[in-house]
């Protein structure tokens, strides 16, 4: 190995020997069905293997950026590498793929934090933030919420109050669209080998931020528009390597950030509302109307703000939707599967007779 797999954060000792056919790369952009991954042998173009395509029953069994993968030494007809599997993931942002409420979607793969972007102007959303900060918990990343435009707010502090409220655990960075305000801040996340994910709606300032750690003029940026919002810049996931050792993987503005049945849970990012659980006077209490109710008794005494309760119960309510529907889907897929063996089974009858 030269090391260029290393500089990306791929670490094979004790865990990935050398494959016995093919060699390692890592997805550092994907778009409409092709892939580019950094390897020993440079940047290639990919695609992947018939096999994997005829195998894979969702998004998430596809790769995506920042997955290693092992790559076939021959090439296809039209030049292209070929993606034979890909590596174990210690992470992963998934999400519910946009318009569909059962297919999963990797966003980001093997990343160590998730910086949450969310602009102190007119783009500031405490619920999508919640969602952000679910899904980042669930990948196995660490999320990182970055203010971003902190100079076209006004009341800064109030906000800063109102993200500390549903973001416990998490480090807050203030960032300013005009200057280095922030950067520092961010730096201190970015180590060798470190892989750190971008996300956030459009406009909020993501490729401002790498412009500044690359710096260089690398991505355009778009005006602010007439109703204070940022412009969408960013149209594919991509990787960088930055100065500073650290890998960054910028992906578009996402609309839709429903959760995944599968994989999703509130106990980290709603810790602050399931400490009291286990206080009720009753062990199997719904939190509704039971007399010595925790949840009820701390909203009045102001531990806990009756806005993060509904939240958490709106949360809720959607995982336990996406548990039914995913439940309801594999049955629908399993008496599919059956219905065609039958068929097979019936044809290859009526041609013994």
């Amino acid at each position: 190995m030269t090391g260029i797999l290393k500089k990306y954060g791929f670490d094979p000792l004790g865990e990935y020997p050398e494959p016995e056919e093919g060699y390692y790369g890592r997805i550092i952009s994907q778009s409409k069905g092709l892939y580019n991954a950094i390897s020993e042998e440079g940047e290639l173009l990919c695609e992947i293997s018939g096999k994997m395509r005829f195998e894979a029953s969702d998004a998430k069994d596809l790769p995506a950026v920042g997955d290693f993968v092992i790559l076939d030494r021959d090439t296809n007809e039209s030049g292209h590498a070929i993606i034979r599997s890909i590596l174990p993931r210690k992470s992963a942002f998934v999400r519910n793929a946009s318009g569909s409420l059962n297919s999963a979607q990797i966003v980001a793969a093997n990343i160590d934090h998730t910086f949450i972007c969310t602009s102190l102007n007119q783009d500031f959303n405490l619920k999508r933030l919640e969602r952000y900060i679910t899904l980042t918990w669930n990948s196995g990343a660490v999320p990182v919420i970055v203010l971003t435009k902190a100079d076209l707010c006004e009341d800064i502090d109030s906000k800063l109050s109102a993200v500390e409220s549903v973001a416990p655990g998490c480090e807050i960075l203030l960032t300013s669209s005009v200057d280095e305000d922030g950067l520092e801040e961010i730096e201190q996340f970015l180590k060798p080998g470190k892989t750190v994910a971008l996300m956030g709606s459009s406009g909020v300032g993501k490729s401002t931020i790498i412009n500044r750690l690359m710096n260089d003029s690398l991505i355009h940026t778009g005006d602010i528009r007439s109703d204070d919002r940022g412009r969408h810049t960013t149209t594919q996931r991509q990787m960088y390597l930055l100065p500073s050792g650290a890998i960054l993987i910028d992906t578009p503005g996402m609309r839709e950030i429903g959760l995944v049945s599968e994989t999703d849970d509130l106990s980290q990012s709603f810790e602050d509302v399931e400490q009291f659980f286990g206080r009720c006077r009753f062990s199997d209490c719904t939190h509704t109307s039971e007399p010595g109710c925790a949840i009820f008794e701390a909203i009045a005494s102001g531990q806990l703000s009756e806005k993060r309760w509904n939240s958490y119960n709106r949360l809720r309510a959607e995982y336990s939707f996406a548990q039914d529907k995913a439940a309801h889907m594999e049955k629908k897929k399993k008496n599919q599967q059956e219905r065609r063996a039958a068929r097979k089974e019936m044809q290859i009858r009526k041609r013994k007779k």
